[in-house]
């Protein structure tokens, strides 16, 4: 299918190792993902990135990469406009804290204070990216998501998620014990926020209809960008993830790439044109 429109996930997808647009997942140089990139330019294809991320961080890549918008913290915001257009998604937030960020009530309620002292040495603050978060609060560690969600519902908290958001490269600054040092990024976050809903309601905006647009990942939360979309790809590098085999089997419009990470994503690019 041709695209209209592409939405693409950053870390591990557009860009490889340690966030390198030149790089592939072995380290050697590569022009791959910026040829393709530049393909898709003169094609006229948007390019919306869709990222963990806070807003500002994904407004900034967007100018590097010509991006036409941009959806920040695992789709707790749209942006467009350079930034100077804004929309914030609460999902299941209670209504009683209608106004507030899904992060300040989180705050109030000691969230994430009990959920990492429930799990010494395997869950900490993603510090120090985690600052700047609104919609979701910035987890790094390795605990079983599907164990937290039931940790939360207990404290009835249930209208909060933890999702699996990748791999991070081991660092001396983790403050984690040894069994925590398989770090994951995680997203504590309302229910009903997904990459995908955020896609849904960024493509009603721009009156495109969602059989026409291809979304790039490479994770577990990056699966939630199809249902609303026509066509995923997920780089080989997410597809190789331990667990992910049955997710994938389980989408209909999923295709993985042959290569991992920037040369992964070159293809699916392509493939899009």
């Amino acid at each position: 299918m041709a695209a209209r429109i592409v939405y693409t996930d950053l870390d591990g997808t557009m860009v490889g190792p340690r966030g390198s647009f030149w790089h592939t997942v072995d380290g050697a140089p590569t022009a791959e993902p910026a040829t393709a990139l530049l393909e898709l330019h003169h094609a006229g294809v948007p390019l919306v990135i869709v990222s963990g991320r806070t807003a500002d961080q994904v407004t900034e890549a967007g100018r590097i990469f010509a991006a036409d918008g941009a959806i920040a913290e695992l789709g707790s915001l749209v942006t467009w406009k350079g930034g100077r257009e804004r929309h914030q998604l609460t999902g299941e937030l209670p209504a009683e804290h209608a106004g507030r960020t899904p992060v300040a009530v989180m705050a109030e309620l000691g969230v994430v204070e009990d959920l990492c002292a429930a799990h010494p040495g395997r869950l900490e603050w993603h510090a120090p990216w985690h600052t700047t978060h609104e919609g979701d609060a910035l987890l790094r560690g390795y605990v079983d998501p599907l164990a937290v969600d039931a940790w939360l519902a207990e404290r009835g908290v249930g209208w909060l998620t933890l999702k699996d958001n990748g791999a991070i490269p081991a660092s001396a600054r983790l403050a984690l014990a040894p069994e925590g040092q398989l770090a994951r990024v995680y997203h504590l976050m309302p229910r009903g926020i997904t990459k995908g809903a955020a896609i849904a309601w960024d493509l009603e905006r721009r009156g495109i209809d969602p059989a026409d647009a291809v979304a790039v990942g490479d994770s577990v939360s990056d699966l939630e960008m199809a249902p609303a979309v026509g066509r995923l790809f997920i780089t080989a590098n997410g597809a190789e993830v331990d667990g992910m085999a049955p997710l994938l089997a389980a989408v209909p419009n999923v295709t993985v790439t042959g290569a991992a990470m920037g040369e992964g994503w070159a293809q699916a690019i392509r493939a899009s044109l």
